[in-house]
């Protein structure tokens, strides 16, 4: 699956402009989820624009308490209704957890590829381990795992495993809540290119193969910054900077 290199994170937006002011400024991939509770407000901001659904990727996941083999069927059913949509670019399971069971949640997430309500299946917050069972179990490819992934926190064995596997490793949280504008490192790096150090990480993720992320924003001037550091080139000099942080600060732990 393609997905563009920066996307828009919405966890925490409940403004449908912000989705709206995203997509014009350029941006073409919408993660969301039903534990946001805003996924009309995605699908509102997504109605509103002028730009085709057909060029835009729209993304959900299930949540735990929805991932019986009974309940993703109507749960997905639920998601398109709330979204205004009729198909889900993108489905994820949120976290293996719960009543989660690969051998029958995916291939009920099979059956809805099957039936046209979901073109890709992906996961989030998986291990190699559970990531290697879900591949056994689905019929359909993983289109993309969704993973913590920042300055201060990274799980490069998950990298290895999605470049292995062919499919993209879509980072959460790329400026770990904040923090990187603490960072000596992203500073230094920032200065030397004269942007913000929210853009040194985003440009570290994106630089990387087989990365992409899905910051967060919702005015203008940060949709815009954030969509434009996938234009900064950043060196050996300055990658090798930032990784040697030592550092591994998990936001989102089981």
């Amino acid at each position: 699956m393609h997905l563009p290199p920066i996307g828009l994170g919405t966890m925490g937006i409940d403004d449908p402009g912000a989705v709206e002011t995203s997509l014009d400024v350029g941006y073409r991939h919408l993660d969301t989820a039903r534990i946001y509770d805003n996924e009309r407000v995605v699908g509102a901001g997504l109605a509103a624009s002028d730009v085709p659904r057909e060029d835009v990727t729209v993304a959900t996941k299930l949540w735990v308490d929805d991932l019986a083999p009974d309940r993703v069927r109507p749960a997905t059913e639920e998601s398109l209704d709330r979204l205004g949509l009729d198909r889900l670019d993108l489905l994820y399971v949120h976290r293996p957890r719960g009543p989660y069971d690969p051998s029958a949640t995916l291939p009920a997430l099979d059956a809805l590829v099957d039936d046209g309500l979901v073109s890709n299946v992906g996961l989030s917050n998986f291990t190699v381990d559970q990531a290697a069972r879900a591949r056994d179990h689905l019929d359909a490819p993983v289109a993309a795992h969704q993973v913590e992934r920042h300055p201060l926190f990274a799980r490069n064995d998950l990298l290895a495993d999605a470049r292995a596997n062919d499919y993209p490793l879509v980072a959460y949280s790329p400026l770990a809540g904040g923090r990187v504008g603490e960072l000596p490192e992203v500073r230094a790096v920032a200065n030397e290119h004269d942007v913000a150090p929210e853009s040194v990480a985003i440009a570290w993720l994106v630089g990387t193969d087989g990365v992409v992320t899905v910051p967060k924003a919702s005015s203008r001037a940060h949709l815009e910054s954030n969509f434009a550091a996938g234009d900064i080139d950043l060196d050996a000099d300055d990658r090798a900077r930032i990784a040697s942080i030592d550092r591994e600060q998990e936001l989102f732990p089981e």
